[in-house]
């Protein structure tokens, strides 16, 4: 049966304190290993790959909607809370519209080389700080048929809350890690039989036309940051450049657009 909740600063719930405090939350919960799932949807494709919760949170209106979905985090052995939205709102700092909120155990990333050992497609994101970005990143990658996206050290966190919710969750279906050091991962790929293309504006970059017309049979594409793009030393470590055609005076998409373009291009045949 779900707890009742009064005291939006109970113990129990400390996990759900200052959602909104983006830098707290991006210290605090790498180091407690959870991350949180927002919504039915979301925290159902957490549990369907797997990944096991702490806790759940929600609101007496949503208790009979989804009594299953509170049977299934009860099974898994996690307390459910439910609190009145004011005491949810305290608490978080922000309205529970999408019904429920779950605290889930952070999964352990896989090596590099384990991850991409029989992928064709991979996507590495260069850097990317807005969690926006990176969220449509991982919703293109899942959507396209990318085998796997790495992280570079310096990228915002897949499974912070707003990555989550923008992927629609797909950052749970599409395997990921992180690849660190980084511009030296760019051997590591190269090392694994990879072609490694920086999609980048520069003089010698062929158009994703032609890379499309000739692919090579293993392939990892490279985004950069929002605003100045790839690092230098990235893009002179790559294989090759690329850069997606343009017009009407326009030289460059935002990155999760960019994104979704290359990804389909580059679909295996």
């Amino acid at each position: 049966m779900p707890i009742p909740l009064t005291d939006p600063t109970d113990p129990r719930v400390e996990d759900y304190f200052g959602l909104t405090d983006v830098n707290l939350r991006r210290r605090l919960e790498p180091e407690r290993g959870l991350y949180m799932a927002e919504s039915e949807k979301v925290i159902r494709r957490a549990l369907a790959v797997g990944h096991r919760p702490r806790s759940m949170l929600l609101t007496p209106r949503w208790v009979e909607d989804m009594a299953e979905l509170v049977a299934d985090v009860e099974a898994a052995g996690a307390p459910v809370y439910v609190a009145e939205p004011q005491v949810a709102e305290s608490m978080t700092g922000f309205h529970l519209h999408r019904g429920a909120l779950a605290a889930m155990h952070r999964p352990e990333l896989p090596e590099v080389t384990e991850l991409v050992r029989d992928a064709q497609r991979v996507v590495v994101v260069e850097d990317v700080v807005d969690h926006t970005n990176v969220g449509a990143i991982f919703r293109s990658a899942a959507a396209l048929g990318a085998d796997a996206v790495l992280v570079t050290p310096r990228c915002a966190d897949p499974l912070y809350r707003r990555s989550v919710r923008v992927s629609m969750g797909t950052v749970f279906q599409v395997p990921w890690t992180r690849i660190d050091p980084w511009p030296a991962g760019v051997a590591t790929l190269q090392g694994a039989g990879f072609t490694v293309a920086a999609l980048a504006l520069t003089d010698d970059a062929i158009s994703l036309r032609e890379l499309q017309a000739d692919p090579p049979e293993r392939l990892a594409i490279v985004l950069g940051t929002e605003g100045d793009g790839l690092a230098r030393s990235t893009v002179d470590a790559a294989d090759l450049a690329v850069q997606i055609p343009m017009s009407g005076g326009v030289d460059s998409l935002n990155v999760a657009a960019a994104s979704a373009v290359a990804m389909y291009a580059i679909q295996p045949q």
